[in-house]
């Protein structure tokens, strides 16, 4: 049995309060197993992003528990979150969120020079060939491509080593050869590293990659699929949708 990466239990979120109060999730429980691609999909305003939010501890829930591996977040306080953070969570962002003055390689060390570690060479040879940068290194961000930026930000999220990767749309300014590429590289973590990646992301062909989907819908979980493939992820939505506007 895969170890349990990170789990939320009874995840509740609410904004505001009185007549302009949003629950923006609702008693959300959901495990992340370590070398499994999840994807988290639903329509607008379903509480997707603050669910990735709120587990990779970027948001504090109104009540319930996150934990990351058998650590529960709320225990910590914020020197130790941010420690959390850093060492045992990566981060690759729809922005890319790349330093214009830095080169590939020190974008990619960039979390572990900040956290006063060295990179293991041998991995770190192995992240960059994954992700097929050894070309690049001393590239500063404006002169690579767009999905080339996007590899760098795949590879500083994969250097650390971290115990879970979440990607907030990470194929989002990508044009779709491009994003297939992060994508297929993402996969590739998880079956060869043995990497544990949680995606949020709107489009089917992207949740094609993952090994599991799961939905949203006015912040509740409400259903899941295994082996997705791009056409009954589709067909799933518009259902979603369609149930968002008559509800």
């Amino acid at each position: 049995m895969p170890a349990i990466t990170a789990a939320t239990s009874g995840l509740t979120k609410v904004y505001g309060s009185g007549d302009t109060q949003v629950v923006a999730l609702d008693q959300v429980s959901i495990t992340f197993k370590e070398g499994e691609f999840t994807a988290i999909m639903g329509p607008s305003g379903c509480g997707k992003s603050t669910l990735m939010h709120c587990a990779a501890g970027l948001d504090s829930p109104t009540s319930g528990s996150v934990r990351i591996g058998t650590t529960e977040l709320s225990t910590l306080n914020d020197r130790r979150l941010t420690q959390l953070r850093r060492d045992r969570i990566g981060f690759i962002f729809q922005a890319f969120n790349l330093l214009p003055t830095l080169t590939a390689l020190e974008n990619i060390t960039l979390p572990l020079t900040i956290a006063g570690r060295r990179p293991d060479p041998q991995w770190l040879e192995r992240v960059v060939a994954m992700v097929g940068l050894a070309g690049r290194l001393g590239h500063r961000p404006a002169q690579l491509s767009g999905g080339q930026q996007q590899r760098v930000a795949v590879a500083r999220a994969l250097a650390a080593q971290p115990a879970i990767i979440f990607g907030d749309e990470p194929t989002g300014n990508l044009d779709s050869r491009a994003g297939a590429e992060v994508l297929g590289f993402l996969r590739d973590s998880v079956r060869e590293l043995g990497q544990t990646v949680v995606m949020v992301t709107h489009d089917p062909v992207a949740a094609g990659y993952a090994d599991r989907v799961v939905f949203l819908s006015d912040g509740q979980l409400v259903d899941e699929m295994t082996r997705p493939t791009p056409d009954r992820v589709l067909d799933r939505m518009k259902s979603l949708d369609t149930r968002s506007r008559t509800s």
